[in-house]
Protein backbone atom coordinates (compact mmCIF):
# COMPACT_ATOMS: atom_id res chain seq x y z
CA UNK A 1 0.00 0.00 0.00
CA UNK A 2 2.93 2.21 0.68
CA UNK A 3 4.55 1.65 -2.63
CA UNK A 4 1.19 2.38 -4.41
CA UNK A 5 0.53 5.61 -2.34
CA UNK A 6 4.46 6.69 -3.37
CA UNK A 7 3.62 6.12 -7.01
CA UNK A 8 0.51 7.89 -6.86
CA UNK A 9 2.30 11.02 -5.54
CA UNK A 10 5.38 10.97 -8.05
CA UNK A 11 2.85 10.25 -10.61
CA UNK A 12 1.02 13.46 -9.36
CA UNK A 13 4.06 15.77 -9.01
CA UNK A 14 5.33 14.65 -12.43
CA UNK A 15 1.93 15.96 -13.50
CA UNK A 16 2.41 19.19 -12.03
CA UNK A 17 5.58 19.90 -13.40
CA UNK A 18 4.85 18.68 -16.86
CA UNK A 19 2.13 21.79 -16.60
CA UNK A 20 4.23 24.11 -15.42
CA UNK A 21 7.25 23.75 -18.30
CA UNK A 22 7.06 24.99 -21.22
CA UNK A 23 5.96 22.24 -24.04
CA UNK A 24 8.01 20.93 -26.07
CA UNK A 25 6.81 23.25 -29.35
CA UNK A 26 6.47 26.27 -27.39
CA UNK A 27 10.22 25.47 -25.88
CA UNK A 28 11.47 25.58 -29.45
CA UNK A 29 9.42 28.28 -30.96
CA UNK A 30 9.62 29.82 -33.45
CA UNK A 31 12.26 27.24 -34.96
CA UNK A 32 9.59 24.87 -36.54
CA UNK A 33 8.72 26.76 -39.43
CA UNK A 34 8.25 30.29 -41.03
CA UNK A 35 5.66 32.59 -38.99
CA UNK A 36 2.90 34.32 -41.19
CA UNK A 37 1.76 37.93 -40.23
CA UNK A 38 -1.67 38.39 -42.06
CA UNK A 39 -2.23 41.51 -43.09
CA UNK A 40 -5.95 42.30 -43.35
CA UNK A 41 -6.08 44.53 -46.55
CA UNK A 42 -4.24 45.23 -49.93
CA UNK A 43 -0.84 45.97 -50.17
CA UNK A 44 0.43 49.76 -50.23
CA UNK A 45 -1.63 51.10 -47.49
CA UNK A 46 -0.18 52.18 -43.45
CA UNK A 47 -1.04 48.55 -42.36
CA UNK A 48 1.05 46.31 -45.08
CA UNK A 49 4.27 49.00 -44.94
CA UNK A 50 4.24 48.54 -41.50
CA UNK A 51 3.97 45.24 -41.50
CA UNK A 52 6.48 44.68 -43.91
CA UNK A 53 8.72 47.31 -42.37
CA UNK A 54 8.08 44.87 -38.44
CA UNK A 55 8.84 41.74 -40.23
CA UNK A 56 12.28 42.62 -41.63
CA UNK A 57 13.51 43.09 -37.97
CA UNK A 58 11.57 40.69 -36.33
CA UNK A 59 12.63 38.16 -38.30
CA UNK A 60 16.22 38.88 -37.75
CA UNK A 61 15.33 38.75 -33.85
CA UNK A 62 13.48 35.60 -33.80
CA UNK A 63 16.19 34.34 -36.60
CA UNK A 64 13.30 32.87 -38.51
CA UNK A 65 11.15 33.86 -41.62
CA UNK A 66 8.14 35.88 -41.60
CA UNK A 67 5.91 35.72 -44.81
CA UNK A 68 3.51 38.71 -44.49
CA UNK A 69 0.39 38.00 -46.52
CA UNK A 70 -2.25 39.91 -46.86
CA UNK A 71 -5.87 38.78 -47.25
CA UNK A 72 -7.99 41.65 -47.76
CA UNK A 73 -11.69 42.12 -47.17
CA UNK A 74 -15.21 43.49 -45.29
CA UNK A 75 -12.91 46.07 -43.50
CA UNK A 76 -10.29 43.58 -41.93
CA UNK A 77 -12.73 40.90 -41.09
CA UNK A 78 -11.64 38.56 -44.07
CA UNK A 79 -8.14 38.44 -42.57
CA UNK A 80 -9.10 38.78 -38.74
CA UNK A 81 -11.02 35.87 -39.17
CA UNK A 82 -8.35 33.66 -40.49
CA UNK A 83 -6.30 34.72 -37.52
CA UNK A 84 -8.49 33.70 -34.77
CA UNK A 85 -9.26 29.96 -36.55
CA UNK A 86 -5.69 29.68 -36.78
CA UNK A 87 -3.66 27.49 -34.02
CA UNK A 88 -2.67 29.54 -30.95
CA UNK A 89 1.27 28.06 -31.87
CA UNK A 90 2.70 31.75 -32.28
CA UNK A 91 3.80 30.66 -36.50
CA UNK A 92 0.40 33.18 -37.19
CA UNK A 93 -0.15 36.60 -35.93
CA UNK A 94 -2.27 39.45 -37.49
CA UNK A 95 -1.79 43.33 -38.05
CA UNK A 96 -4.86 43.73 -36.65
CA UNK A 97 -6.17 47.62 -36.47
CA UNK A 98 -8.67 49.86 -34.91
CA UNK A 99 -11.27 48.87 -38.09
CA UNK A 100 -10.85 44.95 -37.46
CA UNK A 101 -11.04 44.93 -33.36
CA UNK A 102 -13.06 47.92 -32.59
CA UNK A 103 -15.15 49.58 -34.80
CA UNK A 104 -16.27 46.49 -37.32
CA UNK A 105 -17.08 44.64 -33.79
CA UNK A 106 -19.55 47.54 -32.97
CA UNK A 107 -20.80 48.39 -36.33
CA UNK A 108 -21.48 44.87 -37.16
CA UNK A 109 -22.22 42.62 -34.35
CA UNK A 110 -22.15 39.08 -36.35
CA UNK A 111 -19.21 39.46 -37.54
CA UNK A 112 -17.60 35.55 -37.40
CA UNK A 113 -15.17 36.32 -34.76
CA UNK A 114 -14.88 37.84 -31.39
CA UNK A 115 -12.46 41.03 -31.30
CA UNK A 116 -12.61 40.63 -27.37
CA UNK A 117 -12.20 36.85 -26.49
CA UNK A 118 -10.82 35.15 -30.08
CA UNK A 119 -7.10 37.04 -29.99
CA UNK A 120 -4.02 37.39 -27.62
CA UNK A 121 -2.93 41.13 -27.89
CA UNK A 122 0.68 41.27 -28.34
CA UNK A 123 1.01 45.21 -28.54
CA UNK A 124 -0.38 48.84 -29.35
CA UNK A 125 2.47 49.65 -32.51
CA UNK A 126 1.13 53.20 -32.58
CA UNK A 127 -1.79 55.37 -33.89
CA UNK A 128 -2.27 57.88 -37.11
CA UNK A 129 -4.50 60.33 -37.91
CA UNK A 130 -6.45 60.37 -41.54
CA UNK A 131 -6.53 63.21 -44.21
CA UNK A 132 -9.45 64.61 -45.71
CA UNK A 133 -8.51 64.57 -49.32
CA UNK A 134 -9.97 65.73 -52.75
CA UNK A 135 -8.81 65.71 -56.32
CA UNK A 136 -6.88 69.37 -57.14
CA UNK A 137 -9.22 69.97 -60.12
CA UNK A 138 -12.24 69.67 -57.80
CA UNK A 139 -12.97 73.16 -56.27
CA UNK A 140 -12.43 72.51 -52.83
CA UNK A 141 -10.18 75.07 -51.27
CA UNK A 142 -11.34 73.88 -47.63
CA UNK A 143 -13.63 71.64 -45.09
CA UNK A 144 -16.22 74.43 -45.07
CA UNK A 145 -16.32 74.66 -48.77
CA UNK A 146 -17.49 70.79 -48.59
CA UNK A 147 -19.79 71.18 -45.57
CA UNK A 148 -21.54 73.41 -48.60
CA UNK A 149 -20.88 71.49 -51.24
CA UNK A 150 -22.67 68.87 -49.00
CA UNK A 151 -25.32 70.63 -47.77
CA UNK A 152 -26.93 71.92 -50.90
CA UNK A 153 -26.78 68.73 -52.50
CA UNK A 154 -27.46 65.95 -49.40
CA UNK A 155 -26.31 63.06 -50.29
CA UNK A 156 -24.77 63.63 -53.81
CA UNK A 157 -21.50 64.20 -52.73
CA UNK A 158 -19.61 60.89 -51.68
CA UNK A 159 -16.19 60.13 -50.28
CA UNK A 160 -14.43 56.95 -50.83
CA UNK A 161 -12.79 55.10 -47.96
CA UNK A 162 -10.29 52.25 -47.25
CA UNK A 163 -13.25 49.69 -46.73
CA UNK A 164 -16.57 49.34 -44.49
CA UNK A 165 -15.73 49.68 -40.96
CA UNK A 166 -12.16 51.08 -41.11
CA UNK A 167 -10.97 54.33 -39.66
CA UNK A 168 -11.21 56.31 -42.87
CA UNK A 169 -15.39 55.39 -42.86
CA UNK A 170 -15.85 56.12 -39.56
CA UNK A 171 -14.06 59.43 -39.92
CA UNK A 172 -16.57 60.50 -42.71
CA UNK A 173 -19.16 59.37 -40.88
CA UNK A 174 -18.20 61.38 -37.93
CA UNK A 175 -17.78 64.28 -40.32
CA UNK A 176 -21.31 63.61 -41.58
CA UNK A 177 -22.64 63.74 -38.00
CA UNK A 178 -21.16 66.35 -36.16
CA UNK A 179 -20.49 68.78 -39.99
CA UNK A 180 -24.56 68.08 -40.35
CA UNK A 181 -22.89 67.85 -44.07
CA UNK A 182 -24.81 64.29 -45.72
CA UNK A 183 -22.05 62.78 -47.65
CA UNK A 184 -22.40 59.22 -49.13
CA UNK A 185 -20.08 56.91 -48.71
CA UNK A 186 -18.20 54.31 -51.24
CA UNK A 187 -16.57 51.16 -49.83
CA UNK A 188 -13.26 50.17 -51.56
CA UNK A 189 -10.99 46.90 -50.55
CA UNK A 190 -8.26 48.94 -49.30
CA UNK A 191 -6.41 52.44 -49.29
CA UNK A 192 -5.20 51.70 -52.79
CA UNK A 193 -7.95 51.42 -55.05
CA UNK A 194 -9.74 54.29 -53.57
CA UNK A 195 -6.77 56.54 -53.57
CA UNK A 196 -6.33 55.57 -57.92
CA UNK A 197 -10.15 56.42 -58.03
CA UNK A 198 -9.80 59.55 -56.31
CA UNK A 199 -6.48 60.47 -58.24
CA UNK A 200 -8.74 59.22 -61.67
CA UNK A 201 -11.88 61.61 -60.80
CA UNK A 202 -14.41 58.68 -59.85
CA UNK A 203 -14.84 60.01 -56.61
CA UNK A 204 -14.30 63.59 -55.16
CA UNK A 205 -12.90 63.00 -51.87
CA UNK A 206 -11.38 60.11 -49.41
CA UNK A 207 -10.41 59.56 -45.81
CA UNK A 208 -6.65 58.65 -46.01
CA UNK A 209 -3.58 57.39 -43.71
CA UNK A 210 -0.91 60.85 -44.38
CA UNK A 211 1.17 57.52 -45.67
CA UNK A 212 -0.87 56.70 -48.81
CA UNK A 213 -1.66 60.88 -49.06
CA UNK A 214 1.54 62.60 -49.09
CA UNK A 215 3.48 61.64 -52.29
CA UNK A 216 0.03 62.58 -53.91
CA UNK A 217 0.00 65.94 -52.04
CA UNK A 218 3.64 66.69 -52.60
CA UNK A 219 2.88 65.85 -56.54
CA UNK A 220 -0.48 68.43 -56.66
CA UNK A 221 -2.62 65.63 -57.93
CA UNK A 222 -4.49 65.54 -54.28
CA UNK A 223 -5.31 68.49 -51.88
CA UNK A 224 -5.22 67.95 -48.47
CA UNK A 225 -7.84 69.91 -46.38
CA UNK A 226 -8.09 68.56 -42.63
CA UNK A 227 -6.70 65.54 -40.45
CA UNK A 228 -8.46 63.95 -38.27
CA UNK A 229 -7.32 63.72 -35.53
CA UNK A 230 -6.99 66.57 -32.36
CA UNK A 231 -3.56 68.08 -32.74
CA UNK A 232 -1.68 67.97 -36.12
CA UNK A 233 0.40 65.53 -37.98
CA UNK A 234 4.02 66.15 -37.81
CA UNK A 235 4.26 64.68 -40.72
CA UNK A 236 1.70 67.28 -42.11
CA UNK A 237 2.06 70.17 -40.05
CA UNK A 238 0.59 72.95 -42.56
CA UNK A 239 -2.50 71.28 -42.53
CA UNK A 240 -5.02 71.94 -39.90
CA UNK A 241 -7.24 70.08 -37.88
CA UNK A 242 -10.87 69.11 -38.52
CA UNK A 243 -11.59 71.14 -35.24
CA UNK A 244 -9.34 74.43 -36.24
CA UNK A 245 -11.44 73.92 -39.40
CA UNK A 246 -14.59 74.63 -37.69
CA UNK A 247 -15.84 70.48 -36.89
CA UNK A 248 -16.00 71.07 -32.63
CA UNK A 249 -15.72 67.81 -31.17
CA UNK A 250 -13.81 66.25 -34.20
CA UNK A 251 -11.09 63.55 -32.98
CA UNK A 252 -10.19 60.24 -34.85
CA UNK A 253 -7.21 58.79 -34.65
CA UNK A 254 -6.30 55.25 -36.37
CA UNK A 255 -4.27 52.92 -34.80
CA UNK A 256 -2.21 49.59 -35.68
CA UNK A 257 -1.31 47.13 -33.63
CA UNK A 258 0.08 43.10 -33.29
CA UNK A 259 -2.43 40.35 -32.44
CA UNK A 260 -2.02 36.09 -31.90
CA UNK A 261 -4.96 33.96 -31.43
CA UNK A 262 -6.24 33.58 -28.02
CA UNK A 263 -4.76 30.52 -26.37
CA UNK A 264 -0.88 31.61 -27.53
CA UNK A 265 1.20 30.66 -24.68
CA UNK A 266 2.02 33.87 -22.64
CA UNK A 267 5.59 32.93 -23.22
CA UNK A 268 5.61 33.12 -27.17
CA UNK A 269 3.38 36.69 -26.06
CA UNK A 270 6.23 38.39 -24.15
CA UNK A 271 8.55 37.46 -26.42
CA UNK A 272 6.85 39.18 -29.81
CA UNK A 273 6.09 41.88 -26.94
CA UNK A 274 10.08 42.52 -25.76
CA UNK A 275 11.14 41.85 -29.53
CA UNK A 276 8.86 44.69 -30.99
CA UNK A 277 10.02 46.97 -28.09
CA UNK A 278 13.36 46.80 -29.14
CA UNK A 279 13.05 47.30 -32.54
CA UNK A 280 10.75 50.13 -32.31
CA UNK A 281 13.38 51.43 -30.04
CA UNK A 282 16.14 51.69 -32.76
CA UNK A 283 16.39 55.13 -34.54
CA UNK A 284 16.16 53.53 -38.29
CA UNK A 285 12.84 52.20 -36.91
CA UNK A 286 11.32 54.90 -35.52
CA UNK A 287 12.25 57.36 -38.09
CA UNK A 288 10.35 54.89 -40.59
CA UNK A 289 7.01 55.19 -38.25
CA UNK A 290 7.87 59.09 -38.24
CA UNK A 291 7.24 59.12 -42.08
CA UNK A 292 4.13 56.95 -41.89
CA UNK A 293 3.38 59.66 -39.51
CA UNK A 294 2.79 57.11 -36.43
CA UNK A 295 3.06 58.15 -33.04
CA UNK A 296 4.19 55.27 -30.49
CA UNK A 297 4.51 54.88 -26.77
CA UNK A 298 5.75 51.72 -25.06
CA UNK A 299 2.92 49.37 -23.48
CA UNK A 300 2.11 46.02 -22.48
CA UNK A 301 0.15 43.33 -23.48
CA UNK A 302 -1.64 43.61 -20.56
CA UNK A 303 -2.08 48.22 -21.23
CA UNK A 304 -2.70 47.65 -25.13
CA UNK A 305 -6.04 44.94 -24.11
CA UNK A 306 -6.79 47.61 -21.81
CA UNK A 307 -6.72 50.18 -24.55
CA UNK A 308 -8.80 47.87 -26.73
CA UNK A 309 -11.98 47.60 -24.50
CA UNK A 310 -12.04 51.23 -23.83
CA UNK A 311 -11.39 51.38 -27.81
CA UNK A 312 -14.52 49.25 -28.33
CA UNK A 313 -16.35 50.99 -26.39
CA UNK A 314 -15.82 54.31 -27.60
CA UNK A 315 -17.06 53.44 -31.12
CA UNK A 316 -20.06 51.26 -29.86
CA UNK A 317 -21.34 54.66 -28.81
CA UNK A 318 -20.34 56.29 -31.78
CA UNK A 319 -22.19 54.21 -34.23
CA UNK A 320 -24.96 54.06 -31.66
CA UNK A 321 -25.11 57.90 -31.36
CA UNK A 322 -24.95 58.24 -34.65
CA UNK A 323 -27.19 55.80 -36.44
CA UNK A 324 -24.50 54.12 -38.58
CA UNK A 325 -25.56 51.00 -40.16
CA UNK A 326 -23.33 48.35 -41.69
CA UNK A 327 -23.76 48.91 -45.45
Amino acid sequence: MRISRRTLQLAALASTLACLLPSHAEEAWPAAKPIKLVVPFAAGGTSDVLARTLAAQLQLALKQSIVVENKAGAGGVLGADSVAKSPADGYTLLLGTIASHAINPALQPKIPYNAAKDFAPVMLLGSISNVLLVNASQPFKNVQDVITAAKAKPGALTFGSAGQGTSQHLSGETFRLLAGADITHVPYRGSAPAVQDLLGGQIPMTFETSLVALPHIKSGKLRALAVTSAKRTQVLPDVPTMQESGVAGFDVSSWQALYAPAGTPPAIVNRLNAELAKIIAQPDTRAKMDGLGLEYTVNTPEQFASFQRTEQAKWVQVIKDGNIKPE
